[in-house]
């Protein structure tokens, strides 16, 4: 019985694949349609204003730091917005121990020392899908729970089994990060833009780029996870994964959540000065990967549905 649920989960995120490979090959023809409509055109639309998802009162946790620049880039050297963002409002985690981070990133020392001595917690061995399993998360709740470049770090090469193995990652993270949101009403944002939807587009605002805060005061807490928006992190299908997720693969498995998407928008890595974006496994831990090349970063923010 839980080998024949596995098969049919399997089938089922095979099956959104191929779905969105034919989105793609869709999206890769109306791009170019587009760019050939806009070399006629006279002038250039004015650029959107980098999106910061956090306010100063935020209470953030950031999940799967690995060397620790990103919360550093918070606490140190934040954008203009978030100067009097209080360093103790941050929780920065790693899966890894400390001892086995330090060896995998030794830059992340100096990182840590700095965070603890600004105030901002920090925790380790904390994996993603299991929350619960961690004390010191016990019966908290944040307004922004952030996994930039979640990946399950396997090592497969098999892509099929690779894209599962990081879809499972996803829909672990979604499910057991449900009880660590603060409980309030949807946020309301305010759009600068949304871009025309291709006919056969199914999804919710799956492309809204904004640079208004979604905070607003009693909103519930929202979820973003951040990837390389090329294949084969697209393959992933995120924004699906989160909004119609698929039957649990065995019995002792609960259902996920649905959640609703917010919003989408372009992350500007040098908007967090320092940062650096590490892989998981072998030379790509040290900066030196090559996987995901070309495209564009990009966050998805999520809430709860009602």
């Amino acid at each position: 019985m839980g080998h024949k649920k596995k098969s049919s989960l399997k089938a089922m995120l095979q099956s959104q694949q191929t779905r969105l490979k034919n989105k793609e090959k869709a999206v890769h023809a109306a791009e170019a349609a587009e760019l050939k409509t806009k070399h006629k055109g006279k002038g250039k639309a004015p650029a959107l204003r980098p999106t910061i998802p956090f306010t100063f009162t935020d209470k953030i946790l950031l999940i799967g730091e690995g060397n620790f620049s990103f919360a550093h880039a918070l606490v140190i050297d934040p954008p203009l917005s978030l100067e009097h963002l209080p360093p103790s409002n941050i929780t920065a985690t790693s899966y890894d121990s400390e001892e086995e981070c330090y060896d995998k990133y030794p830059d992340a020392r100096s990182k840590v020392d700095v965070l603890r001595e600004r105030g901002a917690e920090v925790l380790f061995g904390v994996d993603g899908t299991r929350f619960e399993k961690c004390s010191a998360l016990k019966g908290r709740r944040f307004d922004r729970v952030v996994f930039n470049f979640p990946h399950a770090g396997k090592g497969i090469t098999d892509q099929d089994r690779n894209i599962l193995s990081n879809q499972m990652l996803i829909l672990g993270f979604l499910r057991c990060v449900v009880g660590y949101l603060a409980e309030g009403t949807i946020p309301t944002l305010n759009l600068s833009r949304k871009p025309k939807r291709l006919a056969d587009d199914d999804d919710d605002d799956d492309d809204i780029d904004t640079s208004s805060p979604s905070t607003v005061q009693g909103a519930r807490g929202t979820v973003l996870i951040t990837l390389r928006n090329v294949p084969p992190y697209t393959n992933w299908e995120v924004p699906r994964l989160a909004k119609t997720p698929p039957k649990p693969a065995s019995l002792g498995t609960p259902p996920n959540p649905n959640y609703k998407l917010l919003r989408s928008f372009v992350f500007h890595r040098n908007m967090w000065k320092g940062y650096e974006h590490r892989m998981t496994k072998g030379e790509r831990a040290h900066g030196r990967g090559t996987t995901g090349e070309g495209g564009e970063d990009r966050t998805w923010e999520f809430c709860l549905k009602d």
